[in-house]
């Protein structure tokens, strides 16, 4: 018997079951499959329109002007560095992005995002939030948000530095 989204059959909340596979009832297991296969499914989009994922993590990440040190960047995108620089690089080249000297430590380098790579990214945004809302429609407004409002604590008391 399959149980409704959120583990409710009948209305009520159903406890795990002790015959559970131990990924089937392990937070990071469950938010990795989760944010792969809904992920998945949107990274179709971003390659139809032309990007490839890290080129739109980045930009997404970018969006709204705030420029970010490449390596808070790296963290956010969900790119390793090495891998950050040489993206980076050919988004400068494209005129999506460009890097910014920080005002008080030199070794330190921001990146902003540009009106060309605003202009790449915004389509997309809308996608991506018309997909966000599919995805979550079957729990209910309220539901959603106390997910989206739990991980961003997640992520805040477990981000490094």
């Amino acid at each position: 018997m399959r149980t409704r989204p959120g583990g409710a059959q009948n209305g009520r909340r159903m406890p795990a079951r002790r015959d559970t596979v131990f990924v089937d009832d392990y937070l990071p297991a469950l938010l990795g499959q989760a944010s792969q296969l809904i992920s998945a499914e949107f990274h179709r989009v971003v390659r139809e329109h032309g990007l490839s994922v890290p080129e739109w993590r980045v930009l997404a990440s970018l969006a709204g002007g705030r420029p970010l040190s490449t390596g808070l960047l790296a963290q956010v995108s969900l790119t390793k560095g090495p891998t950050a620089t040489r993206l980076l690089d050919r988004m400068e080249a494209r005129g999506q992005v460009e890097r910014l000297a920080h005002e008080a430590d030199r070794r330190v380098t921001r990146v902003r995002i540009t009106a060309e790579g605003q202009r790449t990214v915004s389509r997309l945004m809308k996608l991506a939030k018309e997909h966000e809302k599919r995805v979550l429609e079957p729990f209910g407004l309220d539901r959603a948000e106390a997910l989206k409002a739990t991980l961003r604590q997640i992520i805040e008391l477990h981000r490094p530095g």
